[in-house]
């Protein structure tokens, strides 16, 4: 039984940390322990405490015995540009290996539900070589993929549920964020979706005024992921 996920987006901005979480929200209220790492995040704003993502501090809140910021966000970056760009203005050097080590001590706590948040799609690049999806590859961790349902997803849901499989890697679940309701034929895209992608769906977030966790989390289930409470109180 798995109860650590790599969430991985079709494409920026496609709502993963809105869903990632919802996810762990609902998992909270189902008496779970939690725990999120974004490994690498740009577009940080600088205060006081140091560099902070939004996204990351969003994950912070939801982990539950808490975590620190540095552990959450091991890699953060003030541009908000692409993470291999941004790490090489920083002088920063940006592998898979120092990636691994950092999200480990986080996935050592065997939390009841962990999350590892991705950047952008599937094949964002750390450097020259490498790609981010080596970090999921490297840990066996199956994968949880938020699709932005605007025109074009299908497409890039079915390229990355492809590559995902081409990693060797399961693709445990989906969750469709809708992020364009006024999307032609919204139903029979969804509908599409789940004829052709080989996973459970765990959820349909509609595009809410407020997307907090807690909203969020009513729309999504984790039933499918096969978790179980009795494994829910281990912090490590």
């Amino acid at each position: 039984m798995h109860r650590a996920f790599f969430i991985a987006g079709t494409d920026t901005d496609v709502g993963k940390t809105t869903v990632a979480a919802g996810l762990l929200h609902a998992a909270r209220a189902q008496g779970m322990s939690t725990a999120a790492v974004k490994p690498v995040a740009s577009g940080c704003e600088r205060t006081e405490q140091g560099l902070r993502n939004s996204d990351a501090l969003a994950l912070l809140a939801e982990c539950s015995p808490s975590l620190d910021y540095a552990t959450v966000n091991p890699f953060a970056f003030e541009p908000a540009i692409a993470p291999h760009i941004a790490s090489r203005e920083a002088g920063v050097e940006l592998t898979a290996a120092r990636l691994i080590d950092a999200v480990k001590p986080v996935l050592t706590r065997q939390a009841g539900f962990t999350l590892v948040e991705g950047a952008g799609g599937w094949r964002v690049p750390l450097n020259a070589r490498e790609y981010l999806s080596a970090l999921p590859a490297a840990l066996g961790l199956p994968v949880i993929l938020v699709v932005g349902v605007r025109l074009g997803c299908i497409n890039h849901a079915l390229l990355s549920a492809e590559a995902i499989a081409r990693d060797g890697l399961m693709l445990a679940g989906w969750v469709a964020n809708i992020v364009d309701p006024a999307t032609s034929r919204l139903e029979e895209n969804l509908s599409t979706l789940a004829e052709l992608l080989p996973a459970p769906c765990l959820g349909r977030v509609p595009r809410l005024a407020e997307a907090t966790a807690r909203q969020v989390a009513q729309h999504l289930t984790l039933s499918p992921l096969r978790l179980t409470c009795a494994d829910s109180h281990s912090d490590g």
